[in-house]
């Protein structure tokens, strides 16, 4: 299942490098580039449905100070929360610790870094996760889902944000079973989870533009009853 995480950044620049970056990763990204603005998402995700898995929250906004919205955050969701500052004092990092936070993290800092920092405070709540695939190739077909790109033949194919989007969530899981359920949730939304007639047309439209044989499939596979499957990606 995709994970939802919370950005507050004000840092405009940054905000979407790390959007672009964690969205390649396949979690959800709620942006907000003040305090007001984090607070109400933090807020609204008190709604079945709208919850926030892990926040990631800078200090210094424009409208007053991210430690605010961390206690709101510890106090009503309880989930992870990673403080991304340029602040260094050790008194501070101490004290925000102390009040709650997972860890802390220092501007600037690397995206793989950041990845994994991610991945730690989440298995500590009990969430386990694998670093993502973004690369896949099975015989002819290569799929780059950073680069947003797919080949066939060494050539590329055009696929709309939907296709790639269905396509990139089984990448991610390369050799394993998704069920409808999962795919509709990921791709369209927890509102659409009923709506299977959404994947009966996408995968036949994936079919056609990447199977040799659209009739008969070798890569998108149907568990009937269950989900899809796409075949297990080459050794590199």
């Amino acid at each position: 299942m995709t994970l939802r995480v919370l950005l507050v950044e004000d840092n405009r620049e940054l905000r979407a490098t790390l959007k672009a970056a964690l969205s390649v990763e396949g979690y959800e990204l709620l942006t907000a580039a003040s305090l007001s603005e984090g607070l109400a998402l933090a807020q609204h995700a008190q709604r079945p449905g709208a919850g926030i898995d892990l926040a990631l929250l800078d200090l210094g906004l424009p409208d007053g100070d991210g430690e605010t919205l961390l206690a709101e955050l510890c106090r009503r969701r309880g989930c992870p929360v990673l403080v991304i500052s340029a602040r260094e004092a050790e008194g501070q990092k101490v004290r925000l610790l102390d009040a709650g936070a997972d860890d802390f993290l220092v501007k600037p800092f690397g995206i793989a870094e950041l990845l994994a920092r991610m991945r730690v405070a989440l298995r500590h709540r009990g969430t386990v996760l694998r670093p993502a695939v973004t690369h896949w190739r099975a015989g002819n077909l290569a799929v780059d889902i950073a680069a947003h790109l797919v080949q066939r033949d060494d050539t590329a194919v055009h696929l709309t944000p939907t296709e790639f989007k269905l396509l990139a969530r089984l990448v991610r899981n390369n050799g394993q079973v998704v069920t409808h359920r999962q795919l509709l949730a990921d791709v369209w939304g927890a509102e659409f989870t009923e709506h299977t007639h959404y994947l009966r047309l996408y995968m036949g439209q994936l079919r056609a533009k990447l199977e040799a044989d659209p009739a008969e499939p070798h890569l998108l596979l149907t568990e009937p009853g269950v989900g899809y499957r796409l075949v297990e990606g080459d050794e590199p």
